[in-house]
């Protein structure tokens, strides 16, 4: 069976998947590994033994019979960089992307370049999530070890490296909140170039659809998780949509809305990040699956309930109304961002409520008027007309159905794909490896009225 073999290496699972030609995974391995302390006594993921994973079990694959491996992808977490000497082996720990920088120098950096720096690269100031600070901080912290750095691969570029021997740069990786590409000028930002960081400049930057080809295998030069999850809903749909894609963190991301961030949006957790065709992505942030954790244990046990019950509270449109009437209630219309702080729902009083099920619905109610002010940040003047919602939420009767009547001039969808960055992965090289047509079916819908 011809196949397609994908490793998706996320913070705590690392997994090999084999799609066949259909894009159906027909074999799957999961590991976890124990943390590793860094020459700095910080906990950060063990190079060593992923590198030794990946490579031992891509040959036990390839010598399985039942398989012919014809391509090879790889998909990984961002914001973080494998520093590579001449000789092609990594000299520093993988930095853990948590790890803090220090206040003293993000003083330094900030006088120097940040005047308008975090603009015109569209990320967040974000420390260390910022990977090209993770270059201004070793190039300071650790000279020594800085000037042995010939080549600096972010984490999916460098587990293609492993079997590729290329060393690439690849604008899903540079593009994502890195503060190293500017997005006015379509280059790597100018101080990159003032601090000389010719470590991760020095490469060709590639969009994802190149392989390389070793010995019949054609080998992908990898791409970030986040970018690699909207691939399938890119080679899917012709029509303009927006994903929202729901866990702890709810992202809306408009693949067609390529307006320059301002100021103003980037106040409010929006950034730009660069789609596989090397296209910007708006996209916006809410901390909704954290924030329903939070008030899901506070109302069980205030009510006396599992921590689950939400789960077997049906919607109730009636309950909706009298709700909206009772309280005074954030509409959408009326949701401006500052309710993206705090959920309006930390404000009210419990004794208000008869019982979970009131609650919940209003806790909900708060809930979606934040999501939709979110969502609202990256809209764009081209308006799509398509929501899809993956993830945690899209099973939530009561968020879907809130969203569905706010948005009720577009088609919103509860949507289901299995391994969605792993698929994506596979997907971006499919003319190299795969002689079929794209499937038309990648993607489970429900619509929401």
């Amino acid at each position: 069976m011809k196949v397609c073999a994908v490793f998706d290496i996320g913070k705590t699972n690392k997994k090999l998947f084999l799609f066949d030609e259909n894009y159906q995974i027909v074999k799957e391995e999961q590991s976890q590994f124990e943390e590793i302390l860094d020459d700095d006594g910080f906990p950060c993921d063990d190079l060593i033994k992923l590198s030794s994973w990946l490579k031992d079990t891509f040959e036990n694959i390839n010598q399985n019979p039942d398989y012919e491996i014809v391509g090879l992808n790889v998909s990984a977490y961002g914001a973080s960089l494998v520093h590579l000497n001449s000789e092609g082996k990594p000299i520093t720990p993988l930095y853990n992307y948590l790890k803090s920088f220090t206040r003293q120098m993000s003083k330094e950096f900030s006088e120097k370049y940040a005047t308008n720096l975090y603009t015109e690269t569209a990320s967040p100031e974000l420390g260390m999530l910022n990977s090209g600070l993770q270059l201004y901080w070793l190039k300071y912290a650790k000279p020594s070890v800085f000037h042995l750095i010939k080549y600096s691969l972010h984490l999916p570029q460098y587990c293609s490296f492993l079997f590729s021997k290329q060393p690439v740069s690849e604008i899903t990786s540079v593009g994502c909140h890195t503060a190293l590409w500017d997005f006015q000028k379509n280059d790597y930002h100018t101080w990159v170039e003032s601090e000389h960081l010719h470590s991760i400049q020095q490469k060709p930057l590639f969009s994802n659809n190149v392989s390389t080809n070793a010995n019949g295998l054609q080998i992908g030069i990898g791409i970030h998780d986040s970018s690699s999850a909207l691939v399938p809903y890119l080679k899917s749909f012709d029509e303009k949509f927006i994903l929202l894609s729901t866990g702890t963190w709810a992202i809306s991301i408009n693949p067609f809305n390529d307006e320059p961030l301002t100021d103003a949006e980037l106040q409010k957790d929006c950034l730009c990040f660069l789609n596989f065709e090397g296209h910007p992505v708006k996209a916006s942030r809410l901390f909704a699956g954290n924030e329903h954790e939070r008030q899901t244990k506070h109302l069980a046990e205030y009510f006396g309930k599992k921590t689950d019950y939400y789960k077997q509270v049906k919607y109730d449109k009636e309950m909706v109304w009298f709700l909206r009437h009772k309280f005074k209630q954030a509409t959408p219309q009326t949701a401006d961002v500052g309710l993206l702080k705090d959920c309006p729902f930390v404000e009210r009083n419990l004794n208000l409520f008869k019982s979970y099920e009131e609650a919940y619905h209003q806790f909900m109610l708060d809930l979606v008027a934040q999501q939709v002010a979110s969502l609202n940040l990256v809209m764009g003047w081209s308006k799509p007309k398509q929501i899809f919602v993956d993830g945690g939420f899209s099973k939530n009767d009561i968020y879907m159905s809130l969203l569905a009547e706010t948005y009720f001039d577009k088609q919103v969808y509860a949507s289901e794909i299995a391994q969605a960055s792993a698929l994506g992965a596979a997907l971006v090289i499919h003319e190299h490896w795969n002689s079929k047509p794209i499937p038309q079916q990648l993607i489970d819908l429900k619509r929401y009225f």
